[in-house]
Order: structure tokens, then sequence, then C-alpha cells
């Protein structure tokens, strides 16, 4: 909904390993560092974890492990993690939507995303992905809008939970288009592309990184991608805002916070760490390879993301009276 985040330079996080490793030794002792990832495993958040985590391990020299803990539209993840404590050996990783989201959704939250959160920084970015299961008689943008209109309720929608940020997209732009499709929820953005994939559900809205393998192997028909620019494996796909959509601007964000109070130097040393690893070439190149891009700029501009994402979709949740509680 707001600008994406404005990266004014790239700045080359990487530390050299040593000091990594002694500000671990320094920090978090012997003990693993804990990725929580609030979601079940196969979606964004939990590639990104698996991706970065053997560069982390070396960079920091202690284990790394990832913890799924899905639940409650990734709520009971993210409550986890604010209640543990500040001593750097806890992390939330997650599409931070859930956090902009929530505070609108429910009127009472086991935590303050707020203030019971610390941003370290954002990893990366990647475009929503509007695709459709092949059996839908539209094969492009304007097809399947006349067919969602002149056919309401037809298509079921596969969306990871209401007042989630796909679920959010898909309601403003059908409520563009003039129509109306079936809401469906599963519980995670894999299962939800993984039923559209089944044809169980027959729209999905959902990241580049976990959408796009199964629209290169034909199991899914893209139809629009979100974001300032067509993705490089998807030439004759055309973004939202050459459509004239709304939403142009919504995806997938992966982030990463502490639990409030954490040190800043415990803050600094973890934001260098991903930077460092999601630096690497190999792992730019995996990225860019499921349409993500590398954006590390650091906790002050994550901050400011959250509290514009905070207002910009709760005046799209309080307009249209969607409530969780």
């Amino acid at each position: 909904m707001t600008a994406a985040i404005r990266a004014t330079r790239r700045t080359t996080l990487a530390l050299p390993a040593v000091l990594l490793v002694r500000g671990a030794a320094a920090q978090g002792g012997d003990r693993p560092l804990r990725i929580v990832i609030p979601f079940p495993p196969g979606g964004t958040s939990d590639l990104v974890a698996r991706i970065v985590q053997p560069d982390l391990q070396r960079l920091l020299g202690q284990t790394v492990v990832v913890d799924n803990r899905g639940g409650a539209a990734g709520n009971l993840g993210a409550d986890n993690v604010a209640k543990s404590a500040p001593d750097g050996t806890t992390l939330l990783l997650t599409d931070p939507g859930i956090l902009t989201t929530s505070p609108s959704l429910f009127a009472r939250l086991p935590y303050n995303p707020a203030t019971d959160l610390d941003p370290v920084t954002m990893l990366i970015y990647a475009p929503y992905i509007l695709a459709v299961h092949p059996s839908v008689p539209a094969q492009n943008a304007a097809e399947l809008a006349a067919f969602v209109r002149a056919n309401p309720g037809r298509i079921n929608f596969a969306h990871s939970g209401v007042g989630a940020l796909n679920h959010l997209t898909a309601l403003v732009v059908v409520q563009h288009w003039g129509g109306e499709v079936t809401e469906v929820f599963y519980r995670g953005g894999m299962l939800g592309i993984q039923a559209a994939v089944a044809n169980e559900s027959q729209m999905v809205v959902n990241g580049a990184t976990a959408t796009l393998p199964f629209v290169k192997d034909g199991r899914l028909r893209a139809i629009a991608v979100t974001g300032p620019r067509r993705l490089a494996d998807l030439p004759d796909v055309p973004t939202f805002a050459e459509l004239g959509w709304p939403a142009a601007e919504a995806g997938i964000w992966q982030g990463l916070l502490a639990p409030a109070r954490t040190p800043p130097a415990t803050i600094d040393r973890h934001h260098r760490a991903f930077a460092a690893a999601l630096d690497l070439p190999a792992t730019r190149e995996r990225l860019a390879t499921l349409g993500a891009e590398v954006r590390t700029e650091g906790p002050d501009s994550f901050r400011r993301w959250l509290a514009a994402e905070t207002e910009a979709w709760g005046a799209v949740i309080r307009a249209r009276g969607i409530r969780l509680d």
C-alpha cells in the first residue's frame, strides 16, 4: 500500500567472520540461535530461513535452529518471540504483514506488535503473483475480470487467512473488477498454492518465491504481478500498476524481529549477519530466480515501514469491517 522501502545506496554489511563469532560468543555463549517461523513449513518465511541457515551458522559460529510455530494467523509464533528473553538467542522471521494487520483485526492480542518486538531488518521483497488454475477459461487479466463478473462466486480464491495481506489484496482487486469470488481459507500460503494446483480453489494470490515454480511448470497460470516491474522469468505477465489495479505495491516482505529490549549491539550484530548471508552471490542468485530481491536496510527503515503499513492496511480493514474476534 505504501511505497516500498527506498534504498538510496547498497551497503555491504558483511563483517569478517571472526568478528561475528566473537559477538555471538559474548551474547549467546554456546546456546543455539532459534529462528521462529510463525507459519507451517514450505512457505516463503520458512524458505528464506532455510536458505540462510548454513551461512548464518558459519558467520555466527553457533547452531541456528529453524522453529516452525504456525497458528492464529502467525500470532502464536510472534507472541512466542515477544515473550522470549531479549538475549539475542530468539528471533522472529516472518512476513511482517501479520504485524501490520493484526492490531486492526483483533480487539485483543496477547502481545503488542509495536512495543513487544524490536525491528532488526527487512530481509527480502518478492511481488505477489495472481495466478489461476489452468482450467479457468481466462488467459489474461481482462478475461479473468470479465469471467469473475459474469460468474459471481464460481471462482474459489485460496488465501492464507482472513486479513492476511494476500487476502486483502485480492479483496480490493476483485472489488475493482466489480465481481465476486468465494473465499477459501488455508493454514498457510503454501497450502493455498497447493489447493489451487489441485483445483480445489481456482485462484491464488501469493508470493513469487513460493508461486513461481508452479507457474514455470504449468500447474498454475500467472495473470498479473505486483511490484515495480515485470518478473524476468515472466516477461509477458503485466504488473498490477500497468493494469490500473489497486494494491500495486503489495507483496511478500520478509523481516526479522527480536524481543523488545534486546540490546542495540545485539540487534546490530544480527542485522549484519543476516545481511552478510543474504549478500552472498549464490544466495542472491537463488532468491532472484524466485522473483525476490534482497532488502536489508536495517532497523530504522524497517520501523518506519511497519508504522506506515499498519496505518494503510488498517484503513482497508476498518473500511470493510473485518474482525477476527
